[in-house]
């Protein structure tokens, strides 16, 4: 594989999935602490209460990191630890930059405060003021040592998973009652970038997902159904940004705020930025609903009766433990896409990317055996250098994720780590997959890059 001059390998993380230390110096509680402490509503019950504990054992996870050779390390800063503990990131950022790693701070990937969630939520357009606000104390505080932040993770998925649906923190249920959900985080997003910009913040950009929406047959119904949703999972939240509009009038006239007001918030939301992350898992499959079908298990959530699209399970010769199907020439077709809509597109950084596979514990060598993870990053970094080699500039590729960790309501039973993290005794061990991305970056340097 060949990759320009410069390109960003790094690895990436998220607050919630592996800090731990819940309540350690007044930290107050998340979305995502209430949501766990409901019956049923994570596997086998678990939490992120503790997590993998980097919290306390930050030092010992930078050098896992920084050994592999990565330029990057994306992380996400806990909104309400930020406020109540900030010293935690001060200490990190510090950690990460004495290794010689760039971090790479993203200020929301789904942990909004509870209190917040009280006043609305994401429901209530006064959260996105109260995000630049919080934007702002960050960047006073970090940005002489951090020059790359991201805004908003998956807004997408937020507003999918845990307003529009109940799989996810807040646990809504509104349907397409949620569009408001994502007007506001968007309106968050472009808050957040004149905020960081005031505090010089450097190159900004935001981590969106991606992913081609396949119809699954010829029927015009069935295109209909799956240009609707591609419009919604995808369009809703790049077009206001990269376009400064809505796809469509029918999401226009959904997200709450109309006229005046809405021109001047998309011409907010519509700022440039210095890049734009791409978070890449699978492409979907959709049809219009077929009476007496049963669409449940096809997604990692399940879509409700009534909607006018449904899933069906795209066709892959192979699926991770997660069932996601592996297709990678599915990111090379995106990230054209992505450059085809948008003239105007940033640089690209592929911001997440990453398979769950169940890897048994180390062997009595102390080696953990991961062959088809080495295989998907393979076949996903060739397929960005397609990508590439067809005329999009990509800058870098984080894998998803540094270290296994609490996966959201599948709890801890799916891993997607480098490193495998002994859910006992929270020891770590590189696995196989790590050894190769060391390598692979090694001979990337080597080559000049």
């Amino acid at each position: 594989m060949r990759f320009p001059p410069g390109f960003r390998f790094g690895m990436a993380t998220s607050a919630y999935q592996i800090e731990g230390a819940f309540d350690v110096g007044g930290k107050a509680p998340s979305i995502w602490d209430t949501f766990t402490a409901l019956p049923g509503t994570v596997r086998h019950g678990e939490d992120g209460r503790v997590a993998i504990d980097h919290y306390h054992r930050y030092a010992e996870d930078v050098e896992h990191i920084a050994a592999a050779g990565v330029r990057d390390y994306r992380f996400s800063i806990s909104w309400t630890r930020a406020l109540a503990d900030p010293g935690f990131y001060d200490r990190l950022v510090d950690a990460l930059l004495a290794a010689g790693v760039r971090p790479v701070p993203t200020l929301y990937h789904w942990d909004l405060p509870q209190d917040l969630e009280d006043q609305g939520g994401w429901l209530n357009r006064d959260t996105a003021y109260r995000l630049a606000d919080y934007a702002g104390v960050v960047v006073r505080r970090l940005g002489d040592r951090v020059r790359d932040w991201i805004t908003m993770n998956e807004m997408n998925v937020q507003t999918l998973y845990g307003y529009a649906l109940t799989d996810h923190a807040p646990a809504r249920g509104l349907g397409l009652e949620a569009l408001p959900v994502a007007h506001h985080q968007l309106l968050a997003h472009g808050l957040a970038v004149q905020a960081l910009r005031a505090g010089d913040a450097g190159a900004v950009g935001i981590a969106n997902q991606h992913f081609p929406v396949y119809p699954a047959s010829d029927d015009p119904a069935d295109a209909f159904a799956a240009e609707l949703f591609r419009g919604l999972t995808n369009w809703t939240f790049s077009d206001p940004i990269l376009l400064g509009d809505y796809p469509d009038e029918m999401i226009r006239a959904g997200v709450g705020t109309s006229g005046a007001q809405l021109d001047r918030d998309l011409e907010l939301i519509a700022a440039p930025l210095d890049f734009y992350g791409v978070n890449f898992y699978e492409p979907t499959a959709i049809e219009a609903p077929r009476a007496g079908k049963d669409y449940s298990g096809v997604l990692e959530v399940d879509i409700p009766e009534g909607l006018p699209f449904s899933p069906v399970p795209v066709k892959s010769d192979e699926r991770t433990d997660f069932g996601w199907a592996i297709v990678p020439g599915a990111l090379t077709e995106i990230l054209v896409a992505l450059r085809d809509r948008y003239p105007g597109l940033p640089p690209v950084i592929v911001t997440e990317n990453g398979a769950s596979f169940h890897d048994a514990a180390p062997d009595p060598s102390g080696r953990v055996r991961d062959p088809r993870r080495i295989a998907y990053l393979d076949a996903h970094l060739r397929a960005v250098e397609a990508a590439i080699d067809s005329g999009v500039r990509v800058d870098g590729f984080y894998v998803w994720s540094a270290f296994d960790n609490f996966e959201w309501a599948a709890g801890y039973d799916e891993r997607f780590g480098l490193v495998h993290v002994d859910r006992e005794t929270l020891a770590r061990t590189r696995k196989d997959s790590w050894y190769w991305y060391r390598d692979l970056i090694a001979a990337h340097h080597t080559s000049g890059g």
